[in-house]
């Protein structure tokens, strides 16, 4: 889906991807609290889908319904004022949120759409504001935010925003979201949670053994997250994606996937997804 340079369209149906950490590494803490992170960030081609249409009034309105998400708190209304605020546009817009990607499951689904969201209002009002600066508002918003805008997989540290290109091989994902919601701030204040990883430089990092440091804390608090880790390890190398609860395990084939997805026990959650190494909205923004 691509509009010319010129087109500035009244409304539009854009995609907001689901990410996975490739691996998650805690290597510190700041003065404020914040932990400091090494992770690799890579897109998958499934998500949410966010539509988007203009208003001349200047009011942003969300349209559909996200159950325990007043439109007040929801990423995606804070992003679009936070886009008006840093633009002076003066359009508004309806949004309105197709959500799949489940909250609490670790996948970035509401740092997704706010990203879509920044992207696509950025094309719609004429703000013409480079991707740096939509990173700088993103990360107001969150601190995965600014990843999905600079839209290709990627070495991260810092809180996340500080980003590098990465080339990882194809793959396709086997997903699996456990019956459970994992409360991100929780596990960041657990004290058995590992704080002093090795910080790995970003070139070496493969030769290095790599893990989620927050999965053993999840798994101990989260029965259903661990029993899906050991159902899935039993077919490939199962991992937790970011704070939980989703996990997932890469296989070389959408068919060796799909055998495995197919052999999930009934009442598991379970689909299949290709690792995407760009977002789907890449060229909307410089």
């Amino acid at each position: 889906m691509h509009f010319a340079d010129t087109f500035l369209p009244e409304r539009a149906c854009v995609p907001a991807p689901a990410k996975i950490n490739l691996f998650l590494h805690i290597v510190g803490r700041r003065p404020d609290g914040y932990h400091l992170l090494q992770t690799a960030f890579r897109l998958i081609d499934w998500g949410d889908e966010i539509t988007l249409e203009r208003r001349a009034d200047g009011l942003i309105r969300r349209t559909s319904d996200v159950p325990g998400v007043p439109p007040e708190s929801d990423l995606v209304v804070r992003a679009a004022r936070a886009l008006q605020a840093a633009s002076g546009a003066t359009w508004g817009a309806d949004i309105g949120v197709l959500k799949r990607i489940p909250m609490g499951g670790g996948l970035g689904g509401g740092s997704s759409d706010a990203a879509s969201v920044l992207i696509a209002l950025n094309r719609m009002w004429g703000c013409g504001l480079s991707r740096a600066r939509l990173q700088e508002i993103g990360l107001g918003l969150g601190a995965d935010v600014p990843f999905f805008i600079f839209g290709e997989t990627a070495f991260a540290e810092g809180v996340g925003e500080a980003l590098q290109p990465l080339s990882v091989p194809p793959a396709w994902y086997v997903m699996v979201a456990p019956d459970a919601f994992v409360p991100t701030a929780e596990i960041f204040s657990d004290q058995e949670l590992t704080r002093d990883s090795e910080i790995l430089i970003m070139r070496a990092f493969a030769m290095h053994t790599t893990r989620n440091d927050m999965q053993a804390v999840v798994c101990r608090r989260f029965p259903k997250v661990a029993e899906s880790l050991v159902w899935l390890s039993r077919y490939g190398a199962a991992r937790m994606s970011g704070s939980g609860a989703c996990v997932f395990a890469p296989f070389d084939s959408k068919e060796q996937a799909e055998q495995v997805a197919a052999a999930a026990p009934q009442g598991t959650k379970v689909w299949v997804a290709e690792g995407l190494d760009r977002h789907p909205l890449q060229e909307w923004v410089v």
